[in-house]
């Protein structure tokens, strides 16, 4: 039952982690004169205004049930990059925001653990829930970072790509974007379904995992 509870509970964590990395990027565009996310309610905290049946709640509950890394994601907050005065500036710095909020959340989950830890968690009182909770939250918010950097269409890492690319390539890009959701699918799902290699897997074993055992101070007792 206890692993059970926990495990709604890194769900329930999932929520405000998603919605404040949303937020982040419609925050950010709108820094750089982009208006679009304020218009149309998304700098809200509210979660309904967020949430994705499919991204937020359904492929979450799939992840867990199957022991997996649990992750997922809201309705993208709609940007208008026609907006910012430099074009390449403006797209990366605003996709990238996400992944920072999530990693300032990290830090933040990182010192209720550390405090917990530093005033005796052991067992199972309190203080060892409260260190349980810092420690999903750190690494509930590492794991979207993570995904997130991925440079691949849609996922905020790709937005890198245009400080690399000329006027035409930068064209092409945008041209390309609409088969990219697919692609991504086919690396992080098909290849590993075929070849058997557990590509996010080791990704977040190289990852999350060496920066969460940094973060998070080990529990004894």
């Amino acid at each position: 039952m206890m692993s059970v509870a926990f495990g709604l509970l890194t769900l329930a964590l999932l929520i405000p982690s998603i919605v404040l990395h949303e937020v982040a990027h419609g925050y950010t565009s709108l820094r750089f004169g982009d208006p679009t996310a304020r218009d149309a309610g998304r700098l809200s905290l509210n979660p309904l205004r967020h949430v994705d049946l499919v991204g937020t709640v359904l492929l979450p509950l799939l992840l867990w049930s199957s022991g997996a890394p649990v992750f997922g994601y809201a309705k993208p907050v709609p940007v208008n990059p026609g907006y910012y005065p430099d074009l390449r500036r403006g797209q990366f710095v605003t996709g990238l925001a996400g992944p920072a909020a999530n990693l300032a959340l990290a830090l933040g989950g990182a010192a209720v653990a550390w405090g917990a830890w530093l005033l005796g968690a052991a067992g199972s009182g309190p203080l060892a829930w409260l260190w349980l909770l810092g420690g999903a939250f750190v690494e509930v918010n590492l794991v979207l970072m993570f995904f997130n950097l991925i440079p691949i269409p849609p996922l905020d890492g790709s937005s890198v790509l245009p400080l690399f690319l000329s006027h035409k390539g930068l064209y092409t890009y945008y041209r390309m974007r609409q088969y990219a959701f697919p692609i991504l699918i086919a690396l992080l799902w098909g290849v590993p379904a075929v070849f058997h290699v557990d590509l996010i897997g080791a990704y977040f074993r190289h990852t999350v995992d060496p920066l969460f055992k940094m973060l998070v101070p080990h529990l004894v007792g």
